[in-house]
């Protein structure tokens, strides 16, 4: 049930108000001024304030600034007589919902607090998604190189430096381009992904920065590539070392002008975007062979980080394991299952040439195939 809070100083408003909403089973709770409101929005959690704009000790205006740096999000709808409609108008341009002028009209009125409560529901419905997928790209351990990558990502995450991620499949490299840009002042902005090795050499190019149409035979409409896609936020390139030379030069175009062209395009589109990229390779030897360009190693090679393989942070088994049980768990909306320690020691043993991939793989095929605990003989049995 939805809980509003009404914050007035003439009790006639007040109760004329709580009469009308409570008459539509909302939750009602009152204020006598802008103080006392902001006393109650603080201490309780409410979807909706109706709130006037002229009141002693403390205004509807300083009261929604307030409640904003307070990163309150209760919806505000400001109620206004006739001489404070234009101020009333400000503050939804300061970031309220509505305003219902005095006296209210019912039919607007529960329009009004039925837009607002929709409003309310996609913030928190939004918010709970961003945690999800915050959670989903967690990094978890206490190895003494885990915790040296988080405090690199610490870093170098507020910055708008390159970083170039290194390690083996499976290590979590993607989980390390999301930590930087969630630490970075682009975060709310896009995080655009290309995995380089997954699109053939001929369509690189046209993936990453666009196409017009026409211009080659199945280009029947324009095409945005990722660069612009990504612009004021981050772009991921992953596997960048599977990247063809031309596609590279392309590349170090647009890092060092900031500018890409649309494949069959002419024009110059300024790009602002961070790239982060990522490699299984030895980049280094790439070099010597003559398939990566030295010139765009060293643009996006600005900070190197390194990820360990699995079997260099063995410690953090433990850890990943109970997170996966759990993460599974919910995915398959299960009860969490138990694990022995025996069974924990025993993945230890291994060497895991898939890293982090590989030993989520393995636990759900614990979860489905071993009894309510899994044990050792539950791991010797299904590991391989």
């Amino acid at each position: 049930m939805a809980k509003i809070l009404i914050i007035d100083d003439e009790q006639s408003i007040r109760s004329t108000l709580r009469e009308i909403l409570e008459y539509e089973n909302y939750t009602i709770d009152e204020a006598k001024d802008g103080q006392e409101g902001l006393e109650k929005l603080i201490a309780d959690k409410y979807d909706i304030a109706l709130c006037d704009v002229k009141m002693p000790k403390m205004d509807g205006i300083e009261l929604l600034e307030r409640v904003q740096m307070a990163g309150i999000d209760t919806q505000f709808i400001m109620i206004s007589a006739h001489g404070t409609i234009e101020t009333a108008v400000d503050a939804t341009k300061m970031g309220a919902f509505d305003f219902v002028p005095k006296p209210p009209d019912l039919n607007r009125l529960l329009l009004t607090v039925k837009n607002a409560l929709e409003k309310s529901s996609l913030v928190t419905e939004t918010k709970t998604l961003k945690k999800r997928l915050s959670k989903k790209y967690e990094m978890v351990g206490e190895s003494s190189a885990l915790k040296d990558i988080i405090e690199m990502m610490d870093k170098v995450g507020p910055t708008d430096a390159r970083v170039l991620i290194t390690g083996p499949n499976g290590t979590g490299k993607e989980l390390v381009a999301h930590g930087v840009h969630e630490r970075s002042n682009r975060a709310k902005a896009p995080f655009v992904e290309v995995n380089c090795a997954a699109i053939p050499s001929e369509l690189i190019e046209s993936e990453l920065f666009g196409h017009e149409k026409g211009s080659f035979t199945s280009a029947i409409k324009q095409r945005i590539g990722k660069f612009e896609q990504a612009n004021d936020g981050t772009l991921f390139l992953d596997e960048i070392g599977d990247m063809s030379l031309s596609a590279q030069a392309k590349v170090l175009r647009a890092l060092q002008e900031h500018r890409i062209t649309r494949v069959g395009g002419d024009k110059d589109i300024n790009v602002n975007v961070r790239v982060l990229a990522a490699t299984n390779k030895d980049l280094k030897k790439e070099i010597a062979e003559g398939r990566f360009r030295e010139d765009l190693y060293h643009r996006l090679g600005v900070i190197l980080i390194a990820v360990p393989a699995l079997k260099d942070r063995k410690e953090d088994i433990p850890l990943l394991v109970d997170k996966f049980l759990q993460d599974i768990a919910n995915e398959y909306g299960n009860k969490k299952k138990a694990i022995e320690d025996s069974a924990i020691e025993e993945l230890q043993k291994y060497d895991w040439s898939g890293n982090i991939r590989e030993l989520r793989n393995v636990t759900e095929r614990l979860i489905i195939m071993a009894g309510d605990v899994i044990g050792d003989e539950d791991v010797k049995k299904y590991l391989i």
